[in-house]
């Protein structure tokens, strides 16, 4: 729902239907959202099409009567033509009206404050929690940077692009980026927040900019550290950071050269490639052609989960800053600095983050 909030927030009404469960293969992970709006206009997802005709017709009766909704989608040999999931899964879809609170939390989110909303319907309790979009930090004021800039955007990250160059590291050259900073790369990053959802791509492709950048940036515990460069400018990059000390497990942590082997060449071509290799390393993708693979597509949620920052939640590492009376950093309703979305019932202590079931 995060996704869709600054959309929704537009809306002066709208009802949203959101993912609460999945069983079995379903094209959309728990958290996945659609949305419908005043003039019957539709935005989001919740399973690649294969329901989408029924949940807008029950987001429009939601929409009308105000009043919440629980459905159960799936699929069976003997209803083969029925709605459903053809990939042969079910999900649960809850449906709701946009309320004070719900546009609260979604304000609050869009601020880029976390948010924990709780919310129950049928005697059932659901919990959702919003981080903060994981950053990307992209190196370099080059075209390479433009496109990486425009991708992450795209799959979610808050994108900075930093140059020590002003003539080249301008908002106009990098209009997909949340910012532009002009400073040098060590001196920023040293100075910067980051957390273990943090992307770092360095681009530079200059020594004088990309080691001490790269000795900072692998001495953090980050998601994920790339550099640009031919195999070539790897090795002597290799040698040039072991002569500044950086240890050889730090220096197993650098993916460099960055991207997968898609055999593109173009600033596009090699932004698609670098995301692809964030993406694989957040889902634990192989890299691989599916179609060469017999494993399941949707890998388990648990294991895995919607986004780096779940998965790390049922880790059991936190996530977020620690809150007062949550020592774990997941805001609570007595954070009374954060908006909490409020149902009628408690959250059971095994509600699972993202969307999770408040009974079985």
């Amino acid at each position: 729902m995060r996704d869709l909030a600054t959309t929704l927030l537009s809306w002066d009404r709208f009802a949203v239907a959101s993912v609460v469960a999945v069983r079995g293969s379903a094209p959309r992970p728990v958290g996945a959202a659609m949305a419908v709006g005043p003039d019957g206009q539709v935005i989001g997802s919740v399973s690649g099409g294969c329901v989408e005709a029924e949940v807008y017709d029950l987001a429009c009766e939601v929409l009308s009567t105000s009043v919440p909704a629980l459905a159960t989608f799936g699929y069976s040999d003997d209803t083969a033509f029925a709605v459903g999931l053809t990939c042969g899964g079910s999900l649960d879809v809850l449906v709701q009206r946009d309320s004070p609170s719900l546009r609260a939390a979604l304000q609050a989110s869009v601020d880029g404050h976390p948010v924990s909303v709780r919310f129950s319907v049928d005697d059932r309790v659901f919990t959702e929690s919003w981080l903060p979009a994981p950053r990307l930090l992209v190196f370099g004021a080059i075209d390479h940077a433009a496109a990486v800039a425009e991708i992450g955007r795209f799959l979610g990250y808050h994108v900075t692009v930093c140059d020590a160059r002003p003539v080249f590291a301008t908002p106009e050259r990098f209009p997909a980026a949340d910012e532009v900073v002009v400073d040098w790369p060590h001196r920023y990053l040293a100075s910067t927040r980051t957390d273990s959802s943090t992307a770092v791509v360095v681009l530079t492709h200059d020594p004088k900019f990309d080691i001490p950048v790269l000795v900072e940036a692998l001495d953090r515990p980050l998601a994920f550290v790339g550099a640009l460069g031919s195999r070539r400018t790897h090795a002597e990059r290799l040698e040039r950071l072991r002569e500044a000390g950086v240890p050889p497990a730090a220096l197993a942590r650098l993916r460099s050269p960055i991207g997968l082997d898609l055999g593109g060449r173009s600033p596009a071509e090699t932004a698609v490639s670098i995301a692809a290799e964030l993406v694989a390393l957040r889902h634990g993708g192989t890299g691989l052609p599916l179609s060469s693979l017999s494993s399941p597509i949707h890998r388990d949620q648990e294991s895995h989960g919607t986004d780096l920052s779940q998965r790390r939640r049922h880790a059991g590492r936190a996530t977020a800053l620690a809150a007062p009376g949550h020592p774990d950093g997941v805001p609570s309703p007595q954070c009374g600095q954060v908006p909490v979305l409020l149902g009628a019932g408690r959250v059971p202590g095994d509600a699972r983050v993202g969307l999770g079931l408040g009974r079985r």
